[in-house]
């Protein structure tokens, strides 16, 4: 197989980034993103390398029935989407079948997988973007989404997943730089200023941080967005680092209040700009009374691990004894404190900030003796090895994990489970693990997957555990 060939096939599965899988007769496999299961397709191999190759695709010579036309001009050019060219009906199978292989392939789990769970809205639903800003070949500003495993800049001027204050945003930034003759930052040369444009919608209101390598004013673009957003706030933040890391450390409120409060789930709640919250608001709620229905026991004591603004702590504190969240950013924590207060929660909800891993044994202290109940939600990275030996050591009959990444999920499930043990630095197969008959460990009740990022390879699953 040759780079810049072009070759035919048929798409044989998915993989896991949501691209097409061709096998060769040469016995290559090649990943053409845009393709379906089924579809001759043609293809040009842009890298091959041992039995493995990576292609883009010329064109469909038999399409799927489940194909449609993408809504965005970008598509597979920026890496935000990946699955704009399949119908939802198979991009929810997709995701099923997604996180049943990862439970299989990586935990040697072989657990029955729910049909997606989804919301209403397939487009327009993030209450959130965060968008690198930067400069062009020719040194123009420009904002944009990085193109599928680069940092460099696909130009846009909205985005179909994100709400209708998207497009106005962008265009305020730019014309108020090229204003001011602020440049965007250029990663190569470490020159200019603005490195990114993050947004959230809060109930009806917008916090608005532009992220900068260098301190500037900022007046001038708070006098445009006066125009455009009858209740926003406006932070600075620099980050003059070399890392990957959006947000730096050092923050400045340059109008308003810096957070804004909203209701959901019965939930008074306020937010800030580093705060955490599901981007899709509809299947958060659905996501969120889930994980209620399976956690809550009035005589339990709720353990809510990596829990952000608090809202699902909230949530636990309602149905239970008593509910600790631990949460590593300040600004969550302080949210999660007032959050509490103006819930009527404060003799319920009990929140420490700092490492999961550092505190979760003082929580474990505090509620010995007590029923236990786990709930996780841990970043993209999954837990840390300690806070699984913690939970297994815990006694807690029940265990509610969430995870936004299925190879983590399965990771971390199968040393719950007991299919996976560590060996040193290493976590290999356990050779003696018989499913359901795994003293100390837990036992799989339900997977259910749920779509909080429709048109994209990403989802949300959540799993309830029982201990054996």
């Amino acid at each position: 197989m040759q780079k810049n060939q072009r070759y035919r096939g048929v798409v044989a599965s998915l993989g896991s980034e949501g691209e097409g899988v061709v096998n060769l007769i040469s016995g290559e496999r090649v990943f053409v993103p845009g393709c379906i299961p089924g579809e001759q397709v043609e293809f040009t191999v842009l890298k091959a390398k041992g039995g493995a190759a990576y292609g883009k695709l010329v064109s469909v010579l038999s399409p799927s029935p489940s194909r449609v036309a993408p809504r965005c001009p970008a598509f597979l050019k920026c890496g935000g989407c990946q699955l704009q060219h399949m119908d939802y009906p198979a991009q929810l199978e997709f995701k099923r079948e997604l996180v049943k292989n990862c439970l299989k392939k990586l935990g040697g789990l072989d657990a029955e997988v729910a049909r997606t769970e989804h919301g209403d809205m397939q487009y327009g639903y993030r209450n959130k973007l965060a968008l690198p800003v930067g400069v062009n070949g020719s040194g123009e500003n420009i904002v944009g989404v990085y193109a599928p495993r680069s940092h460099r800049i696909v130009p846009v001027t909205d985005c179909a997943l994100q709400q209708e204050w998207c497009a106005p945003l962008i265009g305020a930034l730019l014309a108020f730089m090229n204003e001011e003759r602020i440049a965007g930052y250029d990663e190569g040369a470490k020159s200019g200023a603005v490195r990114h444009i993050v947004a959230r919608k809060v109930g009806q209101s917008l916090i608005v941080t532009v992220v900068s390598a260098r301190a500037i004013k900022l007046d001038k673009f708070a006098a445009r967005l006066d125009k455009l957003f009858p209740s926003y706030t406006l932070l600075l933040n620099i980050n003059a680092g070399d890392g990957n890391a959006i947000l730096g450390k050092e923050w400045h409120i340059c109008r308003g209040k810096g957070t804004f409060e909203s209701e959901d789930c019965g939930i008074r709640f306020s937010a800030g700009a580093n705060t955490f919250l599901q981007v899709n608001d509809g299947v958060r709620t659905i996501l969120y009374e889930a994980v209620k229905r399976a956690a809550c026991s009035p005589a339990a004591a709720a353990i809510d691990l990596y829990s952000g603004g608090g809202m699902l702590t909230a949530m636990l504190a309602g149905g239970c004894r008593a509910a600790y969240g631990i949460e590593i950013v300040p600004e969550a924590v302080a949210c999660a404190d007032e959050l509490a207060k103006k819930n009527g929660l404060s003799d319920k909800m009990h929140n420490l900030c700092g490492a999961v891993e550092d505190r979760i044994g003082e929580v474990l202290s505090a509620t010995r003796g007590c029923e236990r109940v786990i709930v996780c939600d841990p970043p993209r990275k999954g837990m840390e090895r300690s806070v699984v030996r913690e939970i297994l050591k815990s006694g807690a009959r029940k265990a509610v994990l969430v995870s936004c990444n299925p190879a983590t999920l399965a990771r971390d499930l199968g040393l719950l489970c007991g299919s996976l043990i560590e060996d040193g630095n290493k976590i290999i197969k356990n050779p003696a693990y018989i499913p359901g008959q795994m003293p100390g460990f837990y036992d799989i009740v339900s997977v259910t997957p749920f779509d909080m990022f429709p048109q994209t390879k990403h989802v949300e699953t959540l799993i309830c555990l029982e201990r054996k």
